[in-house]
C-alpha cells in the first residue's frame, strides 16, 4: 500500500536465462486489462518468448475458468507462447523470479512511496541497477544486461485462428458462450471474442477446439462444454525445458 492509501501491484517480467528484468510496472489492480498493455509493450521492445512461467494467480490464471485460463493467458496462446504454470504452493519452481521479487521488495518498496508516480520512479531505478550495476553470482559475476539477448521472434498482432478441418468456426460471445442456431453453450469468458472450431466427432456430440488445443465436448442435451484432458496441468511444468 502506498502512502496515499492506494494499493500498488508491481507486475514484473524477467528473462529466465539471463535474469534480465524486462519490466517492473506498478498497477492499480491484478485484473487482466491492466496487464495487457505492459506485456504488449514488453513484447514490442524485446520480442516474443517461447514460454512464460507464472504462478496460478491473477491475471495469469483464473481458478474458476476452464483449465484455469485467463483472458491474458489465452492471448499468449494466440501469440504462440507456451504456458508454464508452477504447482500451487511451490514457488521454488519459479525460484529465479521469486528471488528477484525479494530483492525488489527490500530495496524499492520499504517504505513505500506516497503515490504511483514516485513509486514507479523507484521501480525504474531498480531496473537500471538490477540489470546493469548488480553482478550476479549465478552469472559468474556478470550483469544481466551483459548476458541478455532479445528474442528473434518479433511481436505482431496474431491472425485469427483458422479451422479448415472443423465443421464450422464460431466466435465466442462476451459472456463466454458459443451460439449455434438457437442454442447457447457455456464455454468460458476467458475465450470471449475468440474464434473456436466446432466439429461433430460422434452422433450428436461435438468437439470444441481453440487453435490446436481441444477444449472439450458438448452434446444435444447439455448447455455447457465438458472439459477434455487439461493440456495446462501444473505437472506439465516439470517436464518442460528449464531454459
Amino acid at each position: 500500500m502506498l502512502g496515499n492509501r492506494h494499493y500498488c501491484y508491481p507486475l514484473t517480467i524477467t528473462d529466465y536465462r539471463s535474469r534480465y528484468l524486462l519490466a517492473c510496472e506498478g498497477l492499480e489492480s491484478t485484473r487482466s486489462q491492466f496487464a495487457f498493455s505492459v506485456f504488449e509493450q514488453t513484447f514490442k521492445e524485446f520480442g516474443l518468448p517461447k514460454a512464460i512461467r507464472t504462478d496460478n494467480g491473477g491475471p495469469f490464471a483464473c481458478a474458476t475458468a476452464l483449465f484455469g485460463l485467463s483472458k491474458l493467458s489465452v492471448w499468449w496462446l494466440r501469440l504462440g507462447i507456451q504456458i508454464q504454470r508452477i504447482q500451487p504452493g511451490h514457488p521454488q519452481q519459479n525460484g529465479r523470479h521469486e528471488r528477484m521479487h525479494l530483492t525488489l521488495k527490500k530495496e524499492a518498496t520499504k517504505p513505500a512511496s506516497f503515490n504511483f508516480l514516485q513509486q514507479q520512479e523507484r521501480f525504474d531505478q531498480f531496473i537500471r541497477v538490477y540489470n546493469n550495476e548488480r553482478p550476479h553470482q549465478a552469472l559468474g559475476g556478470a550483469y544481466p544486461g551483459d548476458v541478455y539477448t532479445p528474442s528473434a521472434r518479433l511481436y505482431e498482432p496474431p491472425p485469427q485462428p483458422d479451422y479448415p478441418f472443423h465443421d464450422r468456426s464460431v466466435r465466442v460471445t462476451r459472456c463466454g458462450r458459443i451460439c449455434i442456431d438457437r442454442r447457447k453453450i457455456n464455454l468460458s469468458t476467458a475465450f470471449a471474442g475468440q474464434t473456436v472450431g466446432i466439429t461433430e466427432v460422434a452422433d450428436q456430440i461435438w468437439m470444441v477446439s481453440f487453435m490446436h488445443y481441444d477444449l472439450g465436448f458438448f452434446d444435444k442435451e447439455t448447455g455447457r462444454v465438458e472439459p477434455a484432458l487439461n493440456p495446462f496441468t501444473p505437472e506439465k511444468v516439470l517436464t518442460m525445458s528449464q531454459e
